[in-house]
């Protein structure tokens, strides 16, 4: 199968549909992965977006979906508020992604992702089974519409993960592999957790970064081919593993997030053809 190669649609920092469908096309992709939670935030100004989309050619291959009140300063701060861990937002959290599996549902999209939040390293730990209940719950509400589950990496170890993933009674929850996102937090080789993650990996972002220089500080994203992912390395070991799963170009810093997607593009092709 023909790997697709889309863009992460928050990427390109549009206010409204029609500049979300500009911006795509300067990008130069017909597929993306479309944020999901600012149609159902602010329907007014997304309307008509799939008729938008089906005018210039594009198609949407998943979807994601925001959690509330994640703060991302600095590690710390994301360990509290990231994802659905925090107690104070699981009502409105869960409430909403209620929403977001109705318009995935209407949209044909199968699969959305998003940060869970940080899983504590033991099984023992109360918010560790907090956490297994929250996704479970999801889980299931995706897999009565059909729908797959995928978590973004890079809070916790690749071993960690995969061994949360492997306790859950559950089928549809995988994983939307970030290599940047290894680096950013700081957390193993990106090239070698492709094979911890192998048979959990059902989505990429092409996304770069450099590794902190100082323990429990962020890294720093980076244009894709300026950082320290090996690509050629990368898309050598997901051929191995047999990823057949799409790609999706993602850019969170800088001020020219067009230009930087078309350099990440230019990258990905070469490998994809």
């Amino acid at each position: 199968m023909k790997k697709r190669l889309a863009v992460c649609s928050w990427s390109l920092q549009a206010t409204h549909a029609k500049e979300l469908v500009e911006r795509i096309q300067q990008v130069g992709v017909k597929y993306v992965q479309l944020a999901l939670s600012p149609v159902i935030n602010n329907p007014e100004a997304w309307e008509n977006l799939d008729i938008l989309f089906k005018e210039a050619g594009l198609s949407v291959i998943s979807g994601m979906s925001e959690t509330i009140g994640e703060d991302y300063s600095t590690l710390e701060s994301i360990r509290r508020t990231g994802g659905i861990v925090p107690d104070e937002h699981w009502s409105g959290n869960w409430e909403h992604f209620q929403k977001i599996a109705d318009l995935a549902v209407s949209m044909n999209i199968k699969l959305v992702t998003f940060h869970a939040g940080f899983i504590p390293h033991e099984p023992g730990e109360p918010e560790y089974q907090k956490l297994k209940d929250r996704i479970i719950k999801l889980a299931e509400l995706f897999q009565e519409k059909d729908l797959v589950l995928g978590l973004e990496t890079g809070q916790e170890t690749a071993e960690h993960l995969k061994c949360f993933l492997e306790a859950l009674p559950v089928a549809n929850v995988r994983v939307n592999y970030d290599p940047a996102n290894i680096l950013l937090y700081d957390n193993g080789d990106p090239i070698e957790v492709i094979d911890v993650l192998a048979k959990h990996i059902v989505q990429c972002h092409i996304k770069d970064a450099t590794r902190t220089k100082v323990p429990g500080t962020w890294g720093a994203e980076v244009t894709v081919g300026t950082g320290e992912v090996n690509w050629k390395q990368f898309f050598e070991r997901l051929d191995k593993i047999g990823f057949a799963g799409d790609f999706a170009l993602e850019r969170e810093a800088g001020d020219q997030r067009v230009a930087d997607l078309l350099t990440g593009r230019q990258l990905a092709e070469k490998f994809l053809g």
